[in-house]
């Protein structure tokens, strides 16, 4: 458990970096046939399973609902024109809730638990929120009669259905691409470790590595068993539309002459997609590769922090709204929760702890104690591992249902912290982290949160390396900050603590 050993450099050089990630992969989805023809061609298309899914939606939540109103004998819209107004409310709120769960993204898995428990949830909250604005309409218009039976079973017979032809049609949008390849450019230590990465994703699909340097062709990429780097690259770049589902650049622009450059433009507007690394990692997985990263990544367009954003000050106003409203409402198990932590191991029942915030600016957060007081040895391990000994029975339970994160509703009310946002870290660990990690400090840009992107997309970080992982998420949310991430924040979080994920 103990480890007094000086921090030592997570990476040495961040070219011989080596990109990983966390999930396994995934079973190849069996062919069901030979499909030829418009449905198949159809499919091909990046846009394709996005309008199919947005077809299917509206044409089946309208049969449903004006079937659900038939069969309950239900006329409560008094008007055609009502009835299209209350169907415009309700598909744009389920519409809005399925876009922030990657319903309508190609590149999101739909065949995985996770992905089904967050559609129930964007599912449940559009009924929600849609029953609130039509209840709320129907008091300014006395002709209105909502029926609360027929919004009920709509919704209830939508859910599965909506989720039984995304797994569908995600099932043939794979088969679709199975003989289908990513042309890499590159041939490279670059390419090598993205072809590292690769391996220990998700995606399917093969790489055929290509190179305008002859000296590399013909070279395994990566080693023995790794793919052999071709060359030729003119006549695969004539051949796009038919063999590949995308081009990705894993050469510097400055390295490739400009005939190539332009005719890699013509291919990204005319034939199919062109990936720089960087935009494929933050497309397909959702993360930052660190080797992109530099003194000046703050500086790039698109960055929603650079400048003065409306949603920055919006989420400051539901920051403050929501945890003085989760403080009332939870204040049942700020009795509680202390109780049974008093009962199993005495006091103290808070844990106080120095944490890094925005700016680097020091704070003190609260939560609730789950691990046995034995002071601060300097030799104790800084990372809570599984089956840690140190965590108490209660501490367990508390940690799996995040119940011990409550009292930093408290640091979300002062503004200390955010509701969204990176982990806010300990200080002890923080200054170890920024000592290795280069490029560690850019995550304080912006405010930590009680949950975040890293929080609900990797483990529990116990190790340097796992600092690493999730640094990458951390710098990803920061150049995506937007109210989209956010809700798909707060959607994982709620699967999360409803399947107990939390350690």
């Amino acid at each position: 458990m103990a480890n007094s050993e000086e921090p030592q450099t997570v990476f040495q050089e961040m070219p011989g970096f080596h990109e990983e990630r966390s999930i396994l992969p995934s079973k190849p989805v069996a062919t069901r046939g030979h499909r030829t023809g418009f449905w198949s061609q159809f499919l091909e298309h990046e846009w394709s399973s996005a309008a199919l899914y947005l077809f299917l939606d509206v044409v089946s939540w309208l049969a449903i609902y004006r079937v659900a109103g038939w069969f309950r004998y239900d006329a409560f819209y008094a008007t055609p024109f009502q009835f299209f107004v209350i169907n415009f409310i309700q598909l744009g709120v389920i519409v809005t809730a399925l876009y922030f769960v990657g319903g309508y993204d190609r590149t999101v898995e739909k065949l995985t638990l996770g992905y089904a428990a967050e559609h129930i949830l964007a599912v449940t909250a559009a009924a929600l929120v849609s029953a609130m604005l039509i209840y709320s309409a129907a008091t300014f218009d006395q002709t209105m009669k909502p029926s609360r039976g027929v919004l009920l079973l709509s919704f209830a017979i939508f859910l599965p259905l909506s989720l039984a032809y995304r797994r569908w049609i995600r099932q043939y949008v794979v088969a679709s691409s199975v003989g289908r390849s990513f042309l890499v450019i590159g041939g490279g230590a670059t390419a090598a470790r993205f072809y590292e990465a690769y391996k220990k994703s998700s995606n399917g699909q093969q790489l055929e590595f290509v190179d305008v340097n002859e000296e590399r062709v013909g070279q395994p990429i990566a080693g023995e068993g790794s793919p052999v780097v071709q060359g030729n690259l003119a006549s695969k770049l004539d051949n796009l539309s038919n063999r590949y589902s995308g081009i990705i650049l894993a050469e510097r622009a400055g390295s490739l002459n400009t005939q190539l450059l332009e005719r890699l433009v013509h291919a990204q507007f005319q034939e199919t997609r062109v990936y720089t690394l960087e935009s494929f990692y933050e497309t397909q997985w959702r993360y930052l590769p660190l080797g992109i990263v530099d003194p000046f990544w703050p500086l790039q367009t698109g960055f929603q922090l650079g400048r003065t954003s409306p949603y920055h000050y919006l989420k400051r106003l539901f920051d403050v709204f929501a945890s003085a409203m989760a403080l009332v409402i939870c204040s049942p198990l700020f009795v509680l929760v202390p109780l049974f932590i008093w009962m199993n191991d005495g006091a103290p029942v808070l844990f106080r702890q120095e944490r890094v915030g925005r700016d680097g600016k020091r704070f003190i957060l609260f939560k609730f104690r789950t691990m046995h007081c034995r002071g601060d040895h300097p030799d104790e391990d800084i990372y809570t591992r599984e089956g840690d000994p140190r965590v108490t029975r209660v501490g367990r339970w508390l940690r799996k249902l995040r119940l011990d994160e409550l009292p930093q509703l408290w640091n979300a009310l002062k503004g200390d912290i955010s509701l969204i946002g990176p982990r806010a870290e300990w200080s002890k660990c923080a200054e170890r982290y920024e000592q290795s990690i280069p490029f560690y400090h850019f995550r304080h840009l912006v405010k930590p949160g009680i949950t975040g992107w890293a929080q609900v997309n990797y483990p529990y970080g116990e190790s340097d390396k796992d600092a690493v992982e999730k640094l990458k998420y951390d710098l990803y949310y920061i150049r995506h900050y937007s109210l989209k991430l956010d809700a798909m924040i707060v959607l994982k979080t709620l699967y999360t603590m409803l399947f107990g994920k939390g350690r």
